[in-house]
């Protein structure tokens, strides 16, 4: 099951998303990739959920009903999940509400000592910036560089340009998750589970976003040897600027859970 397969894109959006180190072909090579090995069933649910938002109901039990609905519609009784950042997170609680999973690979973030205060700072201070600017733009018509490199974008100054009915549903699920005990259920996992992270993957987020920092690869490094213990198997993808987006991209991705899958499905 892959959540993460997003539509291609060409042209100018796709040069547009080179330059900030995506590929413009994620989904389709993520699929593509894996179909000559394993059965792939995906669909780009952040995009769905952009699309069509769930401001008030984003919580992990309906998450978790929406995956194993679409398992049930394409005749899938029990499959493995990869899912990254908050799909990565979205792929734990699938984990401990049923027993349909093979096996699970999170990237991005962590199955133990997760960020959910963090993030529940950041999506909340995200919300507010949404509904302060939701007169400003033109939600239909933008993208989230306005044609600006990395190094000429202004991260402590960035404004918010989703509306608030997206950024809300961020709010309710991490406001659902923020007493979450992820210690507590790791004795629940019994199937083979993997954990990737850049090295270089720390969030600092300015103050216009609570001024919290985002330390993923720091957690996983930190409790690297516990991880091991409950049985998780843990890699940290090495490079200068394997950061947050690069770690997620098909070139690094792909040979490693691939060869995992292969591994541990075999």
């Amino acid at each position: 099951m892959l959540p993460i397969a997003k539509e291609s894109v060409y042209g100018c959006e796709a040069e547009n998303l080179k330059m900030w180190g995506v590929d413009p072909q994620l989904g389709e090579r993520f699929v593509n990739g894996l179909s000559d090995e394993f059965k792939v069933l995906y669909f780009d649910y952040e995009g769905h959920l952009l699309r069509n938002p769930n401001p008030d109901h984003l919580t992990p039990e309906n998450i978790v009903r929406d995956f194993l609905l679409i398992a049930d519609e394409m005749g899938v009784d029990h499959f493995s999940y990869y899912g990254y950042s908050w799909l990565a997170l979205s792929g734990l609680q699938l984990a401990i509400r049923t027993d349909r999973l093979e096996s699970l690979i999170m990237g991005g973030f962590p199955p133990l000592d997760g960020p959910y205060e963090e993030m529940l700072v950041v999506t909340n201070k995200t919300y507010e910036q949404s509904i302060s600017n939701q007169n400003t733009y033109d939600y239909s018509n933008f993208t989230d560089s306005e044609n600006k490199t990395p190094d000429e974008f202004d991260w402590e100054n960035v404004e918010i340009k989703m509306n608030p009915g997206q950024t809300k549903q961020f709010v309710t699920l991490y406001q659902n998750l923020v007493n979450f005990n992820d210690q507590s259920i790791q004795i629940l996992l019994t199937i083979p589970r993997l954990s990737f992270v850049g090295e270089k993957d720390t969030i600092v987020y300015g103050d216009n976003f609570g001024g919290v920092t985002v330390d993923i690869v720091g957690l996983i490094e930190r409790n690297k040897k516990e991880l091991g213990q409950l049985g998780w198997d843990v890699e940290v993808l090495q490079g200068e600027e394997m950061d947050h987006t690069k770690a997620m991209q098909p070139d690094y991705v792909l040979p490693l859970i691939k060869e995992w899958l292969s591994k541990h499905l075999a």
